[in-house]
Formats: C-alpha cells, structure tokens, sequence
C-alpha cells in the first residue's frame, strides 16, 4: 500500500498485522481520486472508517487542509498514527478511536462541516444506510460536499437516502463505489 500522488507520491504505508482491517487497493484508490480530483484542494475530510489512513492520507498528500480519522479498532488507529507519522502530517489530522455512531455524533457537537467523507465499513456490517442517514439529517454536510461509500458489490442496501442523491456509482472487481451529495444540489 502506497501513496499514488502528490506531496507524498509513492511513500509506502504501514498495514495492520490484523485481517480486521481491509486497505483499499492502490488501483481503486487510483480510480476513486481521479474522480474526486476538483474537490480535494483545501478540502477538510472525514475517514469514518479509516483503517490504515491510506484514504485520508492520500488526500493530504494531493492538497487536503485537514483530515479527522476514525477507526475502532485499536490496532488500525495505531497503524493511523504511524502513518500520519512516515508523512509528517501530525499537524494536519485528528485521529479518534469511537464507535462510528459515536464520532459522528461528536464531530456534529463540535459544529465540524466536511468537503469529503469517506466511507468504507467493514464489508460484513450492516450500517451503510443508517450512517448515511446519519450524516444527511446532520450539519456535517453542506452543499458541495462528497460522500464516497465503498462497499462489496454483492452488498443490498437502500441507496435512496432521502435528503442525498446517488451521483455516480461504479464497480472495480468485487468493490462498489457510490458517491454522493445533498439532493438539492445535485
């Protein structure tokens, strides 16, 4: 796993010795960023789900201002901070060890907007919809904000949240991309 551009451009990154985590490959990664590309220049961004940092990472290195990880796994925000490390980004990132549910909470006390939300749970758990109803009846968002979910393919949930439009979805060997924004700004 390696950053693909930017500041940071080929930098290999730390992995977790646990199979709990699952990095998203270099060449969806590739795929994901050339589609986000216009929106990530200054952005502030939340990987909900942040496993290894590579995702938020990534984003700082191609002109992010700043990242909030996430993870619950103690092992996978250990390997965060390590990473944020290898690339000197300490002064740019919150890193949180919460339940999702929980740090969405806290980040919508804390009045946080985002540009970008990353969204990869694990592919076996059942919350896509709930978090993303989460955010859309939240302030996290405002009107050009981004969601990027990624999930397995197989995976059936219901992708009409209200308050959000599904704007782009797309499938790289058993991984699915949905983007999203706030429905009256499509």
């Amino acid at each position: 796993m390696r950053v693909i551009a930017g500041k940071w451009k080929s930098k290999i990154l730390n992995s977790p010795k646990t199979n709990k985590t699952r990095p998203t490959l270099d060449r969806i990664k590739e795929a994901l960023f050339s589609i986000i590309t216009p929106y990530i220049k200054d952005a502030v961004v939340l990987d909900l789900f942040a496993g290894t940092g590579n995702l938020g990472i990534e984003a700082l290195s191609r002109g992010a201002k700043f990242v909030y990880f996430n993870d619950v796994n103690y092992e996978a925000v250990k390997v965060i901070y390590s990473n944020v490390q290898l690339t000197n980004y300490e002064n740019y990132v919150k890193i949180t060890k919460k339940d999702y549910d929980k740090c969405l909470k806290s980040l919508i006390d804390e009045n946080v907007q985002f540009d970008i939300i990353f969204l990869d749970p694990p592919y076996e758990s059942k919350i896509e919809e709930k978090c993303l109803n989460t955010i859309s009846d939240s302030t996290l968002i405002h009107e050009d904000t981004i969601i990027i979910l990624e999930s397995d393919k197989e995976k059936i949930f219901n992708e009409n949240i209200d308050g959000l439009c599904l704007i782009d979805k797309r499938t790289y060997g058993r991984v699915m991309l949905r983007i999203y924004k706030r429905e009256e700004y499509k």
